[in-house]
């Protein structure tokens, strides 16, 4: 048992003779040079939005470029910084260290002195 429906005849819509002779007349010769199809509004403005993203596009990618290469620079900028004050930070601990024992040692001499009149211990 077959459930197919059989298909209607399609029918080919023939060109008119006049509807050819229009799109051969406007064909180039050959030895013509090829002119191109004069552009519509359409198709203006279509190209004018495009060129204008363009624009756009290229001079926001420009300034993230540049944002980018300040960045950099900053952040190199701050690892030197940071790296110098790192080192004197350890600088000044040492110096601080040697400070303390300058004056314990100041100290303990100080207390090994003969009396000296008017002087209290």
């Amino acid at each position: 048992m077959k459930i197919t429906k059989p298909i209607g005849s399609a029918e080919i819509k023939q060109p008119s003779e006049m509807d050819v002779r229009g799109d051969v007349h406007g064909l180039p010769r050959a030895g013509e040079p090829f002119r191109p199809v004069e552009a519509s509004d359409d198709d203006l403005s279509a190209n004018g939005l495009g060129t204008l993203l363009r624009r756009v596009s290229e001079t926001s990618t420009r300034e993230i470029e540049n944002l980018i290469d300040e960045l950099q620079g900053l952040r190199k900028k701050l690892q030197t910084h940071g790296t110098r004050i790192q080192r004197d930070i350890a600088e000044y601990a040492e110096l601080s260290q040697q400070l303390m024992q300058l004056t314990s040692i100041i100290a303990d001499s100080v207390k090994k002195l003969p009396g000296i009149p008017g002087i209290a211990h």
